[in-house]
């Protein structure tokens, strides 16, 4: 989770995610990507907010990751919103297609960072939340804000 690791430069982030779902498992994957779209990232022109993940005949695909056209890449740019291919191992997409299909989990995208100079995407099995869950979540945060809060006013005070 945490990308303090060496060499690593956090891109993009999906905060939805993780407040629309709870994440059971992550996993890393590769991205197959266009020139211009490697140097857009580089800039940072990357959203993965509307983003899921699918898989397909064995393949897995990322859809509506938004990546900024190249300013300098006039007919090499590509469509920002097209479909991408994602890089799995074979038995790990197996296994993530068994898990889909018997206990209703889903994909999603939960950052997007470069690993030296690879561009990777973690991807999380997620379970869906219920209204419920997404109250208590924001109950809970509200809370450590208040504690915060108490704890800075007692010590300035």
């Amino acid at each position: 989770m945490c990308m303090a690791k060496e060499g690593t430069k956090l891109i993009a982030n999906n905060k939805k995610a993780y407040h629309d779902y709870f994440i059971d498992e992550t996993y890393e994957a590769g991205i197959e990507l266009a020139g211009t779209e490697v140097k857009s990232i580089r800039m940072g022109k990357c959203s993965i907010k509307e983003s899921f993940i699918r898989i397909d005949k064995g393949e897995v695909f990322i859809q509506g990751m938004h990546i900024s056209p190249y300013e300098k890449g006039n007919i090499f740019n590509k469509d920002p919103l097209r479909t991408r291919k994602l890089l799995m191992h074979k038995s790990e997409i197996n296994k993530l297609m068994g898990k889909i299909k018997e206990k209703g989990l889903t994909l999603v995208p939960l950052q997007v960072y470069f690993k030296g100079s690879l561009v990777k995407v973690q991807v999380g099995l997620a379970r869906g939340k219920k209204l419920y869950d997404k109250r208590a979540d924001i109950a809970k945060k509200d809370q450590r804000r208040e504690a915060e809060k108490e704890f800075k006013i007692r010590n300035l005070g």
